[in-house]
């Protein structure tokens, strides 16, 4: 718990809630239900072990602060709580309400602490992966742990899903693996373009692991779309070979020449395993830069994030839209 005065509020409050939830409690000594309310928000702020900060603000000593929040959110009473994330004021409520009521408020913008658990082994398992030579075994504990900790954790199964394809070119194990996770995820990808992209990547490894079994090299796939062009299914095998491993420009190399010839061959499914590569190559975007905060005023503007452009997915989306418009 900390004390609010002009001198920190950007610090501590402002600044402070860009990588953490702070929760503002407007009171003063005067006020009895404030001297309820109190003691149940430092209750909560230990129960929840670091999803949240408590901030008091004394409105006697900094009216300033107390008075711009309060014209903001038309309150006239304290105790006011205001809940500040990423530089803003983003919600609040007033009075000494029950303890479940606050829990139902926190619960709309602080991590539990299960969540907080699955971001930190995701964030252990991003660092490995980025290192020179990654374990990715223990990458995959890490993940897998955290999908266990916080299922709802869409980062966690998407990086998950992912290790565990590059493992599937050499492990039929871990395909499927790949394939049993993906069943408790499939429903996402009506809402969300990267499990959707994940699925292709997985009936791409399957096609591979079938091709394998059945003795079809590429060498011997390419002999076959020489011979035969128009043979969209073996040249759609070669990209899924080209895509499984990896080599996503020749995988689009290959759906391109189907779609040059038939935009619509089964279903679109060209283009949508096409889709699905531009996807998985693309970088997530960066987090938020931590906006400069004003004197004297609560109101802070983030600034906008470009992602930069990868020249090699701009080319392939343009190739794309020259094929299909």
């Amino acid at each position: 718990m900390i004390d609010i005065t002009l001198q920190n509020f950007e610090s501590e409050l402002i600044q402070a809630s860009m990588t953490q939830p702070v929760l503002l409690d407007i009171w003063a000594p005067w006020c009895g239900p404030c001297k309820q309310l109190g003691p149940v928000l430092e209750k909560l702020e230990t129960e929840y072990a670091g999803g949240f900060v408590l901030a008091k603000l004394n409105a006697d000593e900094v009216p300033e602060i107390a008075g711009q929040l309060s014209q903001m959110f038309g309150v006239r009473s304290i105790p006011f709580c205001v809940m500040f994330a990423q530089g803003q004021p983003v919600d609040g409520f007033v009075g000494a309400i029950p303890e479940a009521q606050i829990r139902e408020f926190l619960a709309k913008h602080v991590a539990t602490p299960e969540q907080v658990e699955a971001e930190e082994e995701v964030e252990e398992a991003e660092q490995m992966l980025a290192s020179d030579k990654p374990d990715i075994h223990a990458v995959l504990e890490r993940l897998r742990a955290a999908v266990e900790t916080d299922p709802a954790n869409d980062v966690a199964w998407i990086d998950y899903l992912k290790v565990l394809l590059g493992l599937a070119r050499h492990d039929d194990a871990a395909l499927a693996e790949a394939r049993q996770a993906y069943a408790q995820v499939a429903p996402r990808a009506l809402a969300d373009a990267r499990f959707a992209a994940l699925e292709h990547g997985l009936l791409a490894a399957e096609a591979v692991r079938d091709a394998r079994a059945a003795g079809r090299s590429p060498e011997a796939l390419r002999a076959a779309i020489a011979a035969a062009p128009r043979d969209f299914a073996t040249r759609l095998e070669l990209a899924r070979h080209f895509f499984a491993a990896g080599a996503m420009t020749e995988a689009m190399d290959e759906l391109l020449e189907i779609l040059m010839r038939d935009k619509g061959w089964s279903d679109g499914l060209a283009r949508k395993t096409y889709v699905a590569i531009l996807e998985l190559m693309s970088k997530p975007a960066p987090k938020a830069a931590t906006p400069e905060a004003k004197k004297g005023a609560v109101e802070i503007a983030g600034k906008a994030v470009v992602v930069p452009g990868d020249p090699v997915i701009d080319s392939y989306r343009r190739k794309l839209s020259m094929v299909l418009f």
